[in-house]
């Protein structure tokens, strides 16, 4: 080979060593890429994405900077899921965070291979995201929301013991509310109390299905279901003027005008999700082998706003026993 012919040979393969490397370095520069599908905008899910994104941000994936989160709200919409899901897709994220069950699904159908972690998700086996609690089995794992119902329904004994009846409300197109409700329905049972259900398919229809139940019930019960966490002020329009006591799944519910809960606090639950998802990022977990997560911190919250709307009066041992209390329309913890 001539000098001059191993000379051009070693300047191309010099060019191409350093096209490499650029290319290596800036795509080294790029932010990780993360999409968030939210559900829908209310007060207990907006939570628990600000939980995530805290937690993102202690571990060093701070947005804007070492990462870049896409978020949208699908705004309850099935379609407008599928097109954000496939959108990620399409943008080849690294890691999607679905916020409730019907996000967590389209983001199922859409992608086998990308990263998915879930959060407020009530029971993602019957929604059919994970094989089991223990082993996802797939790209799918998560921190599930399932809350204290037997608490949660026991209470309506302790605000009221001679309660007789009480209603179950729920959006009937979501499983997690269907599951929530059917399991608060033989609880109530065992405990003596009658239920009558009332189901909505949007929130359009909570202030009817509300006032033909008043009459027939003492109490309400709402699961942590979205539809209904979404359209607090509607259920407070009817409960108020009817007197009747509402115990919530979510304390995001109560804030904004349920009596009661024994519930999950959201942000707490979005912590625990991102804290799951670094270890995901940092390559130290595999979704389809990292078991689903519970949270199961919970505190009793009530609403001193709404206890005078409706007329009630906690009685000293309930005040003294809450961790948090709800007053003068803000949020006080009450007892350490």
């Amino acid at each position: 080979m001539s000098q001059k012919k191993s000379l051009t040979l070693s300047l191309v393969v010099l060019t191409l060593l350093l096209t490499v490397s650029a290319s290596l370095a800036q795509d080294a520069a790029e932010p990780i890429k993360i999409g968030v599908l939210q559900l829908v905008e209310h007060v207990s899910l907006d939570a628990s994405y600000e939980g995530f994104v805290d937690a993102l941000a202690e571990a060093g994936y701070i947005d804007g900077e070492t990462i870049s989160i896409d978020f949208q709200n699908a705004q309850a919409d099935q379609s407008n899921m599928v097109t954000i899901s496939e959108r990620f897709v399409k943008n080849k994220v690294d890691l999607i965070l679905a916020i409730a069950t019907p996000a967590a699904q389209a983001v199922a159908a859409a992608t086998t291979e990308i990263p998915v972690i879930f959060t407020a998700v009530t029971d993602p086996v019957e929604a059919r995201l994970v094989e089991s609690m223990e082993k996802p089995g797939m790209n799918i794992t998560g921190v599930s929301d399932a809350g204290p119902i037997d608490e949660q329904i026991g209470l309506f004994l302790t605000l009221k013991p001679d309660i007789k009846t009480i209603g179950i409300l729920y959006n009937s197109s979501e499983v997690n509310s269907e599951i929530q409700a059917k399991q608060a329905e033989k609880i109530a049972e065992d405990l003596g109390l009658k239920v009558k259900f009332g189901t909505v398919t949007s929130v359009n229809d909570i202030e009817q299905v509300l006032l033909s139940i008043a009459g027939e019930v003492e109490g309400i019960y709402l699961p942590t279901d979205n539809t209904f966490a979404s359209a607090m002020a509607n259920v407070a329009k009817v409960t108020e003027e009817k007197g009747l006591i509402v115990i919530a799944g979510a304390q995001g519910m109560v804030e904004e005008g349920g009596l009661a809960t024994i519930g999950l606090d959201y942000y707490k639950l979005g912590v625990q999700t991102g804290k799951l998802a670094v270890r995901v990022l940092n390559g130290e977990a595999d979704p389809a082998t990292t078991p689903v997560e519970l949270l199961e911190d919970t505190d009793l919250l009530i609403n001193l706003i709404t206890a005078e709307a409706i007329g009630y009066t906690f009685s000293e041992e309930l005040m003294n026993s809450a961790d948090i209390i709800i007053s003068e329309a803000d949020v006080i913890p009450y007892a350490e």
